[in-house]
């Protein structure tokens, strides 16, 4: 994909062939898994096209879907950026699930260790907890890289093991509700310290935490120097260190700006919609965010729409399941069929050869031309 640079000094014509072949080969790649996804449910003996129309009538056909999609596609867009941005410096983390683990489990004891402060402020620190913790979690694995060179997408994994491990120790060991028999979960958050709904709309507040987020990274990470930076360690590590750039300064701040997205997105399933900590927070928002910034190759403006795509596809499986009798895990399997076709058509990216010819090689002249250059 051709720096931002490279794309200031082309002309029109090349940027917007540049921004074009960006987007066809993952479209390409989307179709294709949806013809997949087509014969797969084929199988199962449901009519592919009244699938896909009952998909879209699920995700975005009535006003009610439409929230429901807003709503799934919130925690997306932060997880998403907890992959994405590392991405842009070649970092592959794939820790979303544990950073958001932990930020909810952050809320939540925030919310248990302040029952005397005002309610706006629980709500503040709440978010502000979400955001450190998830940061350190991810801030972990890229200090790991940068200082012991240690596999950040090793240690990124495995680090969600740890996560889900201390959150089932909390909930179920001292923080544990007395009230919480058949299901272990932290005390019960006040209905003043909730985080509501936008305005006019029944969508939590993680939707304008995921939209502000995406902005303002997309700026960070595109047009500033700690961007232009970033991009620098991301194209060549050893250049970036010959040019005087800290890289390993970067790799952490990015890091934990990425994983403070996705404790945002912990902090806000506690306190606007599951009401403490529990085991509903391992739902693979995580992993789901992973497919995400893959989709929208590492953009922080294209995880937008890709969140909506991702959150209609989630939000339309309850209607699948009824109406066609399909598994209730169908559509897990077209993320699946996705996240194959992406990482395939990752091969296709930059050859220019998908819009134009490849030239063709002037013939060899034959031995005894009187117009070949002698050695």
């Amino acid at each position: 994909m051709p720096t931002t640079l490279a794309m200031a000094e082309a002309s029109p014509a090349k940027r917007l062939s540049a921004v074009v072949q960006a987007a066809a080969i993952p479209a390409a790649a989307i179709a294709v898994s949806l013809a997949l996804f087509g014969v797969f449910v084929g199988l199962f003996g449901a009519n592919p096209i009244q699938v896909f129309h009952q998909m879209i009538r699920g995700s975005f056909g009535t006003w009610f879907s439409f929230q429901n999609t807003l709503q799934r596609s919130a925690p997306l867009m932060l997880t998403a950026l907890c992959t994405a941005l590392p991405a842009r410096l070649g970092m592959v983390i794939i820790g979303g699930e544990g950073a958001l683990v932990l930020g909810g489990l952050a809320a939540a004891s925030v919310a248990y260790l302040m029952p005397a402060s005002s309610p706006l402020t629980v709500k503040v620190m709440m978010v502000a907890g979400g955001l450190l913790v998830g940061g350190l979690w991810i801030g972990l694995s890229a200090a790991l890289r940068a200082y012991r060179g240690v596999n950040e997408t090793i240690s990124s994994l495995l680090l969600n093991y740890i996560a889900i491990a201390i959150l089932n120790f909390l909930v179920e060991g001292p923080l544990r509700d007395p009230a919480s028999l058949n299901k272990p979960s932290t005390p019960p958050l006040a209905d003043d310290v909730m985080i509501g709904s936008l305005p006019g709309l029944d969508v939590h507040w993680g939707l304008a935490f995921g939209l502000v987020f995406c902005v303002v990274t997309y700026v960070l990470m595109d047009r500033t120097v700690f961007g232009f930076s970033a991009r620098m360690v991301g194209g060549n590590v050893r250049a970036a260190q010959l040019s005087g750039l800290r890289v390993a300064r970067l790799m952490v701040v990015t890091a934990f700006v990425a994983g403070g997205a996705a404790g945002v997105a912990g902090a806000v399933e506690v306190a606007a919609v599951q009401g403490s900590a529990n085991a509903s927070l391992v739902a693979g928002y995580g992993y789901s965010g992973i497919l995400v910034a893959f989709i929208a190759r590492h953009n922080p403006l294209a995880v937008i729409p890709v969140s909506l795509l991702l959150g209609g596809i989630g939000a339309s499986g309850g209607l699948l399941q009824r109406m066609f009798h399909l598994p209730d895990a169908a559509v897990n399997v077209l993320q699946g069929i996705l996240f194959i076709t992406i990482l395939f058509s990752e091969t296709y990216q930059g050859r220019r050869l998908v819009f134009k010819r490849r030239p063709v090689a002037a013939p060899m002249p034959k031995a005894g031309n009187e117009n070949m250059v002698s050695a």
